[in-house]
């Protein structure tokens, strides 16, 4: 299923396909939140005052709390900032194709933060599209802008160039 997903044609119009729908959804987010005024302190206080738990009555990640009462909480702003334009250019890299594999492990850094923090919703369902897309490395985004990005990116930048095995 890798090597499909990575070196196929049929893979890459999945892939495609499947970069196409959750670019929308994060860009459509992101939009909503960019241009409606977002702030994400009513989310965050929630986060802390109702922790996700294990079954034993536990918190299930005991040191995600403490991140947002002494990280998060203080830097509010920044961090609203963040999630909105995060999301918007997420989904921007993936519906453009541009930096698709960066998009797609900034957009699941977000998912998990959102799932430490409790809240279900779409969240599983973008995962596991976004490891999907995030395995199919430069195979994602052939059929948009990193089709010329990557190529060029790795003539200016050695390190980035593929190792020969």
């Amino acid at each position: 299923m890798i090597k499909w997903l990575r070196n196929s044609k049929s893979g890459m119009w999945v892939v495609t396909i499947i970069r196409l729908y959750l670019g929308y959804e994060w860009f459509m987010d992101g939009w909503g939140k960019v241009t409606g005024g977002f702030s994400a302190k009513g989310f965050v206080a929630h986060a802390i005052s109702s922790p996700v738990m294990d079954p034993h009555g536990a918190a299930a990640f005991p040191w995600y709390t403490p991140f947002l009462k002494s990280f998060v909480m203080p830097n509010m702003g920044f961090f609203s900032f963040m999630v909105a334009w995060g999301e918007l250019l997420v989904g921007l890299g993936l519906l453009l194709g541009t930096l698709t594999t960066a998009a797609a492990f900034f957009g699941l850094m977000m998912n998990f933060a959102y799932i430490f923090a409790g809240t279900i919703s779409v969240n599983p369902t973008y995962i596991i599209l976004g490891f999907i897309i995030l395995v199919a490395g430069y195979n994602a985004g052939k059929i948009g802008l990193d089709h010329w990005v990557v190529p060029f990116l790795r003539d200016k930048m050695p390190w980035l160039k593929r190792s020969v095995e």
